[in-house]
């Protein structure tokens, strides 16, 4: 998992996917996108016109399920993600990708917040 996040962050498209499997799906569904086999979720990562840049957070899980929570920054715009990955074999088989932007608190409960960075 760390290399792959490490790649990730490097754009090194490669060793970014060497996780997956061939048959591996990759789901979107803010977008209601998904993406089927390693190398259509490489190619469509490296045409991202974007710069991007990736902090993890936090990476838990077990046997065949993980999850990572982490900051993209795209063009330095960030976005909280979390990452669902299922594993079949030692490879991913299934991703599922969501992403918040980040807002304001809301007033109603602005004086019992502390902000995080």
């Amino acid at each position: 998992m760390d290399r792959h996040w490490a790649a990730s962050d490097a754009n090194d498209f490669e060793e970014e996917h060497q996780i997956y499997r061939e048959d591996a799906v990759l789901d979107y569904p803010q977008s209601g996108e998904r993406i089927c086999g390693r190398r259509k979720i490489q190619s469509s990562r490296a045409a991202q016109p974007n710069r991007k840049r990736f902090t993890v957070r936090r990476i838990i899980g077990a046997g065949d399920l993980w999850v990572t929570e982490y900051l993209l920054a795209y063009d330095g715009l960030p976005s909280h993600t979390v990452s669902i990955m299922e594993f079949l074999d030692g490879k991913v088989a299934r991703e599922t990708q969501y992403f918040a932007d980040p807002f304001e608190p809301g007033l109603s409960r602005a004086q019992w917040v502390e902000r995080i960075a």
